[in-house]
Formats: C-alpha cells, structure tokens, sequence
C-alpha cells in the first residue's frame, strides 16, 4: 500500500465530510445564493470522490507498483487541492463580496484536467496490466 496516498485520501475524506456539515448547515445561514451554494457542493462531492479514487491508488499500488499508478494519485491530490480549493475559495470571496479573480477561476479547470489525467493513467493502468 502507498502511505501516502493512503494518508490523503483519508485526510480529504474526512475533510469533505466536515465541509459537507457546513455546507449542509452553515453556508445556508451565510448565503442563499444557490450558485454559491452549488459550486460549494460540487467542490464538496468531487473532493470526497477523489478522496476515494486516492484510497484505490493506495490499494492499487500495493498490486502494481509503476510509475504511472503514482502519477495517477499525484494527480488526484493536485485535482482536489486547484479544483476542490479554487471552488471554496471562490465561495468564500462571493460570501464576502470580494471580486473573483480570474486567476483562481482559471484553477478550477485546470484541476479538473489533473482529475481526467487521473482517471486517464488508471485506465492505461488497467487495459496493460488486467
């Protein structure tokens, strides 16, 4: 198993669960804007999926310990850190009626091409080695 990514995968999982409660609770109190409260909520689900793409990529790793099966988690982890992150901090800029800057917009896309990248080695993963 790679601790590492066993590591993060458990660290962004509990965190997605934290900021699901506060989306689910707080952010309501805060904000009633819904394309706030969406975007809060996608960066919320795709951080919990990743969080458990990461936990596969551990167990994987284990199995087959190539290169490409580390890039495919170092991707996830990059993934939730600019697209998961860029959403919250976008979030917390609107909450406090802060412009966005386009350079926090221009990270949500690229996180999410780290997050296919991902998805992309693991299956070059599987039709090689299954």
């Amino acid at each position: 198993m790679h601790k590492t990514f066993f590591i993060f995968g458990s660290l962004f999982g509990g965190l997605a669960v934290a900021l699901g409660a506060f989306g689910a609770h707080g952010l309501q109190s805060v904000t009633t804007d819904e394309t706030i409260i969406r975007s809060y909520q996608t960066g919320v689900q795709y951080q919990m999926y990743h969080a458990l793409a990461l936990l596969a990529v551990a167990f994987i790793y284990e199995k087959m310990e190539f290169a490409i099966v580390k890039w495919s988690g170092y991707f996830f982890i990059a993934g939730i850190l600019l697209f998961s992150g860029s959403l919250f901090a976008i979030t917390a800029l609107k909450i406090n009626g802060k412009d966005v800057s386009h350079f926090i917009g221009i990270l949500t896309p690229l996180g999410g091409g780290f997050f296919i990248l991902g998805w992309m080695l693991l299956l070059i993963i599987a039709l090689k080695n299954l």
